[in-house]
């Protein structure tokens, strides 16, 4: 979307000239992507719940990246796509990685006490803390509409956690940290697609992710207890390179603004996976808070659309 991809790459913004009726049909298969991408990441999420009783997030987060390297090495090399390896940006691609190796993780540690539409509804608030900190390192500074729209995101995020209310756990925080780290994470994306390729970062998010986990990797691990637990480790980097790489195409079809409301798709398959593999079922807290936080973020949406297209009459 304008304010965060949930993929952390930037969007292509040149389209090819196709006739109409081609073009409806590119932007329905790269609607369709984008919520394949975003089923993807939701069954990494649910997979990730399911170790998560027995492993430690570092360790599911190292082997995800271990996996999604080879997928990387396989896709981007220098046969099938000379100087894709030369990053023009290496401390922002590094800098970008160690947010994601940290979102990751919490996310990984909130899934472990969390329902997986309760983490879901929290991590939704990225783009509104996007739209907060693009500010003073973007200088795309929100006006009092939008800030108003994010003030009441936050009230949906209050809504989902409740603080002083009922039960508090410590992995509300890990949550919320997580779209902190996401929210600055696409920050440096926007900044660094500036000068490489999603390819190159593509490529690069897994190799430092796996590189920044390993010190910590000997103190946590757990070896699997069976062959499924090892099919289960590595599929998660098979869920989270494809996820990538279905919304990378998708973003290579059609614009940014086109997809960006499919975004929120993700939270009912969170909703379904998490009732038919967990037995989780949302509360009406954890609904009402969704809707107010995915609204704040439509109408962000909307109106950085409306200031774009003044800005460019």
């Amino acid at each position: 979307m304008s304010a965060v991809d949930p993929a952390g790459f930037p969007s292509e913004p040149s389209q090819p000239v196709v006739a109409p009726d081609d073009a409806r049909r590119t932007r329905r298969l790269a609607i369709a992507l984008m919520c394949g991408g975003l089923l993807m990441f939701a069954l990494l999420d649910a997979v990730a719940k399911y170790l998560g009783q027995v492993h430690d997030p570092v360790q599911i987060a190292w082997v995800r990246y271990a996996s999604h390297l080879l997928i990387a090495v396989v896709i981007v090399n220098p046969l099938t796509m000379p100087g894709s390896w030369r990053s023009g940006r290496p401390m922002l691609q590094f800098l970008r990685s160690v947010l994601l190796a940290g979102t990751t993780t919490l996310n990984f540690m909130a899934l472990q006490e969390l329902r997986m539409d309760e983490t879901m509804s929290i991590v939704f608030a990225t783009p509104l803390l996007v739209a907060i900190f693009a500010g003073p390192l973007l200088g795309e500074w929100v006006g009092p509409r939008r800030l108003a729209a994010i003030m009441v995101g936050f009230i949906g995020v209050l809504l989902v956690t409740r603080p002083g209310v009922g039960e508090w756990k410590i992995a509300y925080l890990y949550a919320f940290a997580n779209a902190v780290c996401y929210a600055f994470y696409n920050i440096l994306t926007r900044m660094v697609g500036a000068r490489d390729s999603v390819w190159t970062s593509f490529f690069y998010m897994p190799m430092f992710g796996m590189a920044l986990l390993a010190p910590a990797l000997p103190s946590v691990w757990v070896w699997p207890g069976s062959t499924f637990d090892w099919g289960l480790l590595l599929f998660t980097g098979v869920l989270g390179g494809s996820g990538h790489l279905m919304l990378i195409i998708a973003h290579k079809r059609a614009p940014a603004g086109v997809l960006a409301p499919y975004i929120f798709s993700q939270i009912i398959w969170m909703i379904a996976l998490g009732w038919t593999i967990f037995g989780d079922t949302p509360d009406l807290w954890t609904l009402s808070g969704t809707a107010v936080v995915i609204s704040s973020g439509l109408y962000l949406f909307a109106r950085e659309r409306t200031v774009k297209s003044a800005t460019d009459m």
